[in-house]
C-alpha cells in the first residue's frame, strides 16, 4: 500500500512539473534581446582646428557694387553669361586690375554681422568664362572710430584661376564685428573685355566668440 502511494505521489509530482514547464514561455530567436554594438561617430581629423565649430552666413551676392565706371554688373534670371546657372555677371570695359581713374578694380559690399560671432574667413562661389579674367584678392576692412579710416583685416591675394564652377575659402582671419562696420571687396584682373566672372554665392565664415 505504501509503495503504491509513493508511486502515485511521484506521478503527480511529474504531472505538476510538466504543467509548469508548459506554462513557461520558450525564448525564441525573435524574443531574444538583440545584441547592440555602440557605433562611435566618425570624426574628420583633417579639419583644421581653427575651422571647427564654424558656420557660414550666406550674403546677398547680388548686392556687390562696381568700384569704378569700368566695372559693369548685371543679372539675368534665365542663365548667366557663361551659359550656366544664373548669378551676378561681372565684366569690365578695360583690362588689368586697375580701375578708372586709378585704384583697384573691385566689386564691393557692406556685410551684416551677428553679435557673439567672430568673422574668421570668406567663402566665394563663382564661375569664369576664361581663367585669364579672375578674382585676385579677397579683402575685408573694418571701419575705425572716428569713421574716417578703415583697417584691412583680411588681405588674401590668392589668384583664383580655376574656371569652376567652384567654391573657395579665403585665408583665415579674426574680426570682432562689434568694433566697427565691415566691408567686403573682390579685386578683379581682367584679361579680355569679352570675359565674364559670375558670382553665385558669397558668405562669411563665423565662429562663436569665446
Amino acid at each position: 500500500m505504501q509503495k503504491k502511494f509513493k508511486a502515485g505521489f511521484a506521478v503527480m509530482i511529474s504531472l505538476v512539473a510538466c504543467i509548469i514547464m508548459a506554462q513557461k514561455p520558450v525564448m525564441t530567436q525573435e524574443m531574444k534581446p538583440a545584441i547592440t554594438k555602440e557605433v562611435k561617430p566618425v570624426t574628420n581629423t583633417l579639419i583644421k582646428p581653427e575651422l571647427k565649430r564654424t558656420k557660414v552666413m550666406w550674403l546677398n551676392h547680388l548686392d556687390l557694387l562696381p568700384g569704378d565706371p569700368s566695372v559693369k554688373t548685371s543679372f539675368a534670371a534665365l542663365r548667366s553669361l557663361t551659359g550656366g546657372l544664373s548669378g551676378l555677371n561681372i565684366k569690365s570695359t578695360t583690362t588689368g586690375d586697375t580701375g578708372i581713374p586709378g585704384g583697384n578694380k573691385v566689386v564691393e559690399m557692406g556685410v551684416p554681422t551677428i553679435p557673439g560671432y567672430t568673422i574668421v574667413g570668406v567663402k566665394v562661389c563663382y564661375e569664369l568664362s576664361s581663367p585669364k579674367s579672375h578674382i585676385t584678392q579677397i579683402r575685408l576692412s573694418q571701419l575705425q572710430n572716428p569713421p574716417s579710416t578703415a583697417l584691412v583685416m583680411l588681405d588674401d591675394g590668392t589668384a583664383h584661376t580655376n574656371k569652376g564652377p567652384v567654391c573657395i575659402t579665403s585665408t583665415p582671419t579674426s574680426i570682432d564685428p562689434q568694433k566697427g562696420a565691415v566691408r567686403l571687396s573682390l579685386r578683379l584682373d581682367i584679361g579680355n573685355t569679352a570675359d565674364v566672372i559670375v558670382i553665385r554665392g558669397i558668405g562669411l565664415i563665423l565662429k562663436p566668440t569665446p
